[in-house]
C-alpha cells in the first residue's frame, strides 16, 4: 500500500493513494485512518509503544512483509468501516532488476529500443544520460500496472538512419500520435502500423520520421552486419496485451514527483 498522509484530528488523512498500490481498490483520497490492525492511530500520526510511551505509526508498517494483510479502520465521508489490503512494495517506474537476467530490445531501422533500467544505468555513463533521465530514475514511480521508460539505447549506422546515427539514450514517448506505454506495446505499434511514415517522438519534441517500408526491408542488411540474430528479444514476440484500457493520468503526476527526505516509504506505506 502506498499513500500520502497528513495529520486528522484522529488518525492520518490519505492524500493520495499511488494507482499501482493495491490500496487503490479500498482506500480513496479524504479518508482517514484511525487504527491499523486494530491498533489505534493518534492524531500527530503514533500508535502505543510499551506502557506509557507512543511512536511513529510507521513502526507498525516496519512490522510488516511484503505480501501481509493490514486491516485499517477509516472515516469516509463520516461514517467507520474497516477494509483490509494487502502490502506490496511501491512500484518504481525504472525497475532495480531484469526480469529473466536478460532486457528487452526492438530495432526498427537500426534504432535499438529498450527499457530504462538500473542495470543500464549502471553501464552507462551518468553524462550520457542527462539529468532528466537520471531524475525519473532515481525519483518516479509507475502511473498504471507495466508501464515502463523506453530508450534508443544507440543506432546501428545504416542509408536508412542517415541523421539519425548519433542519437542515444532518448526516451521516445509516441509512435505517430499513440503514447508509449512499454517496449511491447512499441513492438504492437510498430507491428500494426499501416501508415507510410513511422514518426517517433521523443523528449523535447525530437522527431525521428522513417519510411515504414523501406526500415522494414532494411533490417536484414542491419541484422547481419552486426551478427544480431533477431530484430526483437524473444519476449516481444507474443501477443501484446494492454495492462489497461487507457493511460488514466491522476491529477497529481507521480511519474514527475520526487519523493522528498520528509515522506517516508516504509513496506509499501508513505506518509508525509
Amino acid at each position: 500500500m502506498t499513500c500520502h498522509f497528513t495529520f486528522h484530528l484522529k488518525g492520518v488523512l490519505v492524500r493520495r493513494v499511488e494507482p499501482t498500490a493495491p490500496a487503490s481498490t479500498v482506500l480513496r483520497k479524504g479518508d482517514v485512518i484511525v487504527s491499523f490492525d486494530g491498533i489505534s492511530v493518534g492524531c500527530e500520526a503514533t500508535v502505543p509503544f510499551r506502557s506509557t510511551e507512543r511512536i511513529a505509526f510507521r513502526y507498525l508498517t516496519s512490522q510488516k512483509y511484503a505480501g501481509d494483510i493490514a486491516q485499517l479502520g477509516i472515516i469516509r465521508d463520516g461514517n467507520s468501516m474497516k477494509v483490509q489490503t494487502v502490502l506490496q512494495p511501491r512500484k518504481h517506474l525504472v525497475p532495480f532488476h531484469v526480469e529473466g537476467g536478460q532486457p528487452s530490445y526492438l530495432i526498427v531501422a537500426g534504432l535499438v529500443f529498450t527499457p530504462l533500467t538500473e542495470p543500464f544505468i549502471e553501464e552507462e555513463c551518468e553524462d550520457t544520460l542527462g539529468l532528466k533521465l537520471l531524475a525519473k530514475a532515481r525519483y518516479s514511480l509507475a502511473t498504471f500496472e507495466g508501464e515502463q521508460i523506453v530508450i534508443v539505447s544507440q543506432v546501428l549506422a545504416h542509408e536508412v538512419n542517415i541523421g539519425y546515427e548519433h542519437m542515444g539514450n532518448q526516451q521516445v514517448m509516441k509512435l505517430n500520435g499513440t503514447a508509449i506505454k512499454n517496449i511491447h506495446h512499441l513492438a504492437h505499434l510498430v507491428d500494426t502500423c499501416k501508415d507510410k511514415f513511422l514518426t517517433f517522438e521523443f523528449e523535447d519534441d525530437f522527431l525521428v520520421v522513417l519510411d515504414r517500408e523501406e526500415a522494414n526491408a532494411a533490417s536484414s542488411d542491419i541484422l547481419k552486419e552486426h551478427a544480431i540474430p533477431s530484430v526483437r528479444s524473444s519476449g516481444l514476440s507474443e501477443p501484446y496485451v494492454d495492462p489497461a484500457e487507457e493511460i488514466q493520468k491522476t491529477s497529481e503526476d507521480f511519474g514527475e514527483s520526487p519523493v522528498t527526505n520528509f515522506e517516508m516509504g516504509i513496506d509499501c506505506l508513505l506518509w508525509a
